[in-house]
């Protein structure tokens, strides 16, 4: 079903977020001592960092834990109404404590304040209303301003989630700056997604131990195929005789145009140092596992060595495996 479209009703939705936009806006101007003491509360918590708020505030409270979490700062979110009847005791001493109110009146968060002065915990409070129970309980104050809801009835969250969305990102990446905290180290924190497969290292996928198939020049064609079998990779390694630095690879490709050479059935007794490939590619351990899937894409090979800085075998990147990542 299709409609024209309402030019009054598309500068309403447009008005929201101007609105809302407006409101993120001016929260640059109010960016100030308290702001930055809470960054610094956060750097310094031995605890964790435990957000709290009730129905839409509550929802940018698990936005923000969320963010937290993934960027270096453990935290946890903990709902008002299951903290009084005994999700207090997630909390310690040690804990910094974020609550989020428009307008700082929550009867849900003003029950919880004098527990968590009780627990000794750093309270900070993200509010619109600095003259509240809350901001006055508070040992720090985020001030996101009065604010006027996008709501025809200046009743629904919207303006202000808005802002206190955008104060809480701010937030919290002005900690991970402030930590260096990584690529490496955010990756390490989504190895399921998307981001954490591309920023993986080759070490991180590489196959070790039992299912590499190694050997020295001296081994047989038929000990390779063997060893490549019981393996199930698509390469044998072969390394100096009594050591670790590669001196060649025998891929699939090499084993067929062996037996399908004049040789035939001979060659299965022939040492691997005969027929393997000598001018082979290698990454790093530490080298992105991207990057070593375009080297295999751009030589067209299914096997790629991994190898240190001496040349020593250290494990192999299987293209099969990589696909299996959906790198």
């Amino acid at each position: 079903m299709s409609a024209t479209p309402d030019a009054a009703e598309l500068a309403y939705a447009r008005g929201v977020i101007e609105a809302e936009a407006r409101a993120v806006a001016d929260l640059t101007e109010r960016l100030d001592d308290d702001f930055f003491r809470a960054a610094e509360a956060l750097l310094g918590c031995q605890g964790r960092v435990v957000a709290s708020g009730m129905g839409k505030a509550g929802i940018m409270g698990m936005k923000l834990s969320a963010t937290l979490a993934s960027t270096g700062t453990p935290s946890i979110f903990l709902h008002p109404a299951e903290a009084i009847h005994g999700d207090l005791g997630r909390i310690v001493p040690e804990d910094v404590v974020i609550v989020l109110s428009n307008s700082g009146e929550s009867q849900e968060i003003v029950a919880l304040l004098p527990h968590m002065r009780r627990l000794g915990v750093t309270l900070i409070a993200v509010t619109g209303n600095r003259d509240s129970t809350m901001a006055r309980d508070s040992d720090l104050i985020i001030d996101i301003g009065r604010l006027v809801e996008a709501c025809p009835h200046d009743l629904a969250p919207t303006v202000s989630t808005a802002a206190m969305h955008a104060i809480g990102d701010a937030l919290a990446l002005l900690v991970m700056r402030r930590r260096g905290f990584s690529r490496e180290q955010y990756a390490m924190n989504h190895p399921g997604g998307a981001l954490g497969r591309r920023l993986m290292r080759a070490r991180d996928v590489m196959r070790t131990g039992e299912r590499l198939a190694l050997g020295d020049p001296a081994v047989t064609l038929r000990d390779a195929i063997c060893r490549i079998t019981e393996a199930k990779c698509g390469a044998l390694l072969v390394h100096e005789t009594g050591g670790k630095q590669m001196v060649g690879i025998l891929t699939d490709g090499d084993v067929r145009r062996q037996l399908y050479s004049p040789r035939g059935q001979e060659a299965l007794a022939a040492g691997v140092g005969e027929v393997m490939t000598r001018d082979f590619k290698s990454v790093h351990p530490d080298q992105f596992a991207l990057e070593a899937l375009s080297v295999m894409h751009e030589h067209r090979i299914g096997d790629l060595p991994v190898l240190d800085e001496e040349g020593q075998i250290v494990g192999l990147l299987d293209l099969k495996d990589l696909i299996d990542l959906e790198l």
